[in-house]
């Protein structure tokens, strides 16, 4: 796929303070295993154990030319396939999904990026689907945009949302209004030093109906290549820190752990994870 400079789409606003804040933390143990075979496809196993409870699936990715066709089946039975394809036109990306047994689950969706605007619009397979829409404008320092869905069975918005972002070259700050303008919520990152990846970032999110604030500062650093740190602090006393080290190419342990400050006699929760691929 040729990648396009610009806005990207409107779930890139506030992204990147997103993931320093949240990805890749988590209280469970979980396992993933990806193999490939003779000829090209990817198989991925994953186990989750979440206290008492065991999930796991296996998830199959074939690619042909520009066409990535993924099949994933779970605990439960259900067959999620998702199939994509890139570049059917300049700037474009299609990509049907849908859920067996589930005959209500099929959706299709289009992606178009542009130098100066993105939109992604999604269909579902139904008699009277619910219809999203999002697209942002503007440049690589400045986008706003918007993200609505219309349920066309009941004639009803059932999001609308809308955000801006500013970036430079070493800070993104972004501001959405979210939940039918029930919420608002502010994020910054800023990279402090690029060389070992150390950055801090910050959200703060407003609900007008209950009238709570909630601010969640974290930061990131790379110790060395292979092996980086996370933290974070939010306003209800919950602190957490993750390690992550690459021990061998794209094969990841992460250990994360978090306590709540306000009632420190708890024990902690503990994170592991462990991808492997060959």
């Amino acid at each position: 796929m040729v990648f396009v400079k610009g806005p990207g789409l409107y779930t890139d606003i506030g992204k990147k303070a997103r993931d320093l804040l949240y990805k890749d933390y988590q209280g469970d143990q979980k396992f993933t295993l990806t193999t490939y075979t003779a000829n090209g496809v990817a198989i991925t196993s994953s186990g989750t154990k979440k206290g008492d409870l065991f999930l796991a699936d296996v998830n199959t990715q074939l690619k042909n030319k520009n066409i990535t066709t993924d099949v994933k089946v779970d605990t439960h039975s259900n067959v999620y396939t998702t199939i994509t394809v890139d570049e059917p036109a300049p700037g474009v990306k299609a990509i049907f999904s849908f859920i067996a047994p589930d005959q209500k689950s099929g959706k299709v969706e289009l992606q178009y990026l542009h130098e100066y605007a993105g939109i992604s619009t999604s269909l579902g397979l139904t008699a009277k689907p619910i219809v999203n829409f999002s697209g942002v404008a503007g440049s690589n320092n400045a986008t706003f945009g918007t993200d609505v869905s219309f349920d066309t069975a009941s004639g009803n918005f059932v999001k609308y949302n809308a955000g801006i972002s500013y970036t430079t070259t070493d800070l993104i700050a972004s501001l959405m209004l979210n939940d039918k303008g029930e919420t608002i919520t502010a994020s910054y990152f800023h990279t402090v030093s690029p060389l070992t990846n150390t950055a801090v970032g910050a959200e703060l999110t407003h609900s007008f109906t209950t009238n709570e604030n909630t601010l969640t500062i974290g930061t990131q650093h790379a110790l060395d290549p292979l092996t980086s740190l996370k933290a974070r602090v939010n306003n209800f006393g919950k602190a957490s820190a993750l390690m992550q080290h690459e021990w061998r190419p794209k094969s990841l342990v992460t250990i994360s752990g978090e306590v709540d400050t306000r009632a420190i006699e708890k024990s902690a929760k503990i994170g592991l994870a462990v991808a492997l691929k060959p």
